[in-house]
């Protein structure tokens, strides 16, 4: 199939948007598909249409159902669609969702934030992340957690730097911090927050090889977003063998488990510090988190979202073929 992606971030972007998008495309071209990336639809034939966004790319999404009703279209649900733009612009992303053929998600809760009539077109696509080249070797000096994620408010990025300055002087633990910062405001709070807790190092935006060198000596990773569509750093520490510690939201709950022990109450510092000094106290329990992380990775593998997008393009190229030969 011919197949045109359209993605809100632009090709110089590291957001999670564009590393889904880039990765796909791999995946769909390794299928024997020709794929192209666009942010903006220029109105060009194609085959079929994904989407990422139900909200930022409605007008390519209407346009090229306008012009190709009967070819098909795959709308990929991102976090801020399914816990943002559903309630605050409901129009035109629930018309972005009753537009597409199909749908595909990133964890396992997304159908129960979704209209029910709209649930039998989702399919869950777990992100693929490669593994780490070598053995992780946790460095022993400090406790160290890193932060993967940009400074922005929905990552709630200074809440495991607040958890770590009251811990008792004893304590090892230190917070790395590996994300670019949203505006000057933003890069501002977390320079200010290194002044006055010397347990929180922000190295700002890196390479990719920078944050897979960090897993490589962490003991654990916090993501503690207040929203989350199925971060692709999840998947990333899982590979790795990261033992993770998450905010309790339904991205981070939906990929990890309901019954996964490291999760506490979004935007609980409190919770989160005791966990933090649990991991560092308790080795039986970050090795238990470790555990239940290795058993859940191996949805994460290549091979697995290749299958799963076999399968939704299959299903979308048989309909679009009934489709048309009904015509």
């Amino acid at each position: 199939m011919q197949i045109i992606q359209i993605t809100p971030a632009g090709k110089q972007s590291r957001s999670g948007n564009r590393v889904t998008a880039d990765r796909w495309a791999k995946l769909l071209r390794e299928l024997g598909h020709q794929v192209v990336t666009m942010v903006e639809y220029d109105g060009r034939p194609a085959d079929a249409m994904i989407a990422l966004h139900a909200w930022r790319s409605a007008g390519a999404i209407s346009q090229f159902k306008q012009l190709y009703p009967d070819n098909p279209l795959v709308l990929a649900l991102t976090g801020t669609d399914i816990n943002e733009f559903i309630h605050s612009h409901p129009k035109p992303t629930l018309r972005s969702i009753e537009l597409a053929d199909a749908l595909v998600c990133l964890h396992d809760l997304v159908a129960d934030l979704l209209p029910p009539k709209q649930r039998k077109k989702l399919s869950v696509i777990y992100q693929s992340p490669p593994p780490l080249a070598a053995l992780r070797k946790p460095a022993k000096q400090n406790f160290d957690i890193c932060v993967i994620g940009h400074l922005r408010r929905e990552k709630d990025p200074f809440r495991a730097a607040e958890a770590v300055r009251d811990v008792p002087a004893s304590s090892k633990l230190r917070v790395i911090h590996l994300g670019r910062a949203h505006d000057n405001s933003w890069a501002k709070m977390a320079l200010a927050e290194m002044k006055i807790n010397p347990r929180y190092i922000w190295k700002g935006e890196v390479p990719n090889w920078r944050v897979r060198r960090e897993f490589a000596k962490t003991r654990l990773m916090v993501i503690s977003s207040r929203n989350e569509g199925g971060a692709n750093v999840v998947s990333e520490a899982l590979v790795a063998g990261v033992p993770i510690i998450a905010s309790d939201i339904s991205g981070n709950v939906g990929l990890l488990g309901r019954d996964y022990e490291g999760l506490y109450p979004v935007e609980d510092t409190v919770a989160l510090r005791e966990l933090l000094l649990r991991c560092e106290n308790e080795p039986k329990f970050l090795k238990r988190l470790a555990a239940q992380g290795k058993k859940i990775a191996p949805k994460f593998t290549e091979a697995e979202e290749r299958r799963r997008w076999a399968k939704v393009i299959k299903s979308i190229n048989s309909q679009g073929k009934t489709d048309r030969a009904s015509l």
